[in-house]
């Protein structure tokens, strides 16, 4: 039966009005891109190590296995993270170990054909304490990374600034810790990169007062765009029950022209693929805008899908997303 005129009317009026892009929030009516991408990523793809802390953290795997996991997963680059290394952490002479950890992942690094991004730096000590002892510890500790840094090739080495609650404070002593560290490491072209990564920190607005007021070029950020949960101890977003979160699109934003990095950070995945939380389609819209092009790293911290396939899915994602912009 042929359609009738009006038919016609109501067919092209649906043709008219839809949807013709692939940015916007999130909506149960968004169009999903093709499958593969169809151009050339404008960013390289790096893993970061968290994405694998349970499977490491069971002993299931070693993390010296993970250049060669990253390599079978497809990434260009590698991001670790030092607290998944109890050989180097609880070491009592980790000088010394740091050494025989920089050796043997540039090895690795070398035989899998992979580049060392970045080292993120946990638990050594607190870089915006009011105790003025224990804030010097925290720089010493944190200037081993950075040679570790150097030595594997890395571009960046990644902090987090914790240990004071009254905010003039925080501002104050975060502005110092990163002014002496970012002094030490210039000379090696290391940059030393914040992440918004719970309290303070997620507060994008009050990061870059302080990264704004350090002198050294080489002080910046690293967006992560999930960890924007202003009152959990890490910044999570998680679970989407945040009682105090920060707009993760304008606190990408903001933090944008001091980046050094980026992660994207992931939870769940919906049946289409796309993160149910973050809209994946307008956060890489704005890191293209602000002219970003270097590692996006991938790190998934979802219950739902196994490490393996959190990553991947991640990836896939990234790589969907890319392609339509």
């Amino acid at each position: 039966m042929k359609p009738n005129f009006m038919s016609k009317i109501v067919v092209l009026s649906l043709l008219l009005i839809a949807p013709v892009g692939g940015i916007s929030c999130k909506s149960n009516t968004k169009k999903t891109p093709p499958a593969e991408p169809t151009q050339e990523l404008f960013f390289d793809l790096s893993l970061a190590q968290w994405s694998l802390h349970k499977t490491i953290r069971s002993g299931t795997m070693s993390p010296y296995d993970f250049a060669k996991v990253a390599s079978e997963f497809g990434f260009k680059g590698l991001e670790y993270v030092n607290g998944l290394y109890p050989d180097v952490m609880n070491s009592e002479d980790k000088t010394t170990a740091i050494q025989a950890f920089v050796k043997k992942n540039n090895a690795l690094a070398k035989q899998y054909n992979v580049k060392n991004v970045l080292i993120m730096i946990d638990g050594e000590g607190d870089l915006s304490s009011s105790e003025e002892q224990e804030r010097m510890t925290a720089i010493e500790n944190h200037k081993l990374w950075i040679d570790a840094a150097h030595q594997m090739g890395c571009a960046a080495v990644r902090l987090n600034l914790h240990g004071e609650k009254e905010e003039g404070k925080w501002i104050k002593n975060s502005i110092e810790s990163l002014t002496a560290l970012s002094e030490y490491a210039a000379p090696f072209n290391i940059n030393v990169i914040v992440e918004n990564h719970g309290g303070k920190s997620s507060n994008a607005n009050l990061l870059m007062q302080v990264i704004n007021q350090v002198s050294f070029s080489n002080c910046g950020t690293l967006p992560d765009f999930g960890n924007f949960c202003m009152s959990e101890n890490w910044g999570s977003l998680k679970d989407n029950k945040c009682n105090d979160p920060y707009d993760p699109y304008l606190g990408v934003s903001e933090m944008l022209p001091k980046a050094f990095g980026m992660s994207a950070k992931s939870y769940e995945f919906d049946s289409n693929g796309d993160e149910t939380i973050l809209d994946y389609y307008k956060l890489l819209s704005i890191v293209k805008k602000g002219g970003y092009d270097g590692f996006i790293g991938v790190e998934y911290e979802g219950e739902v899908l196994s490490e393996k396939e959190g990553i991947l899915a991640t990836k896939r994602l990234l790589e969907k997303v890319a392609a339509t912009l």
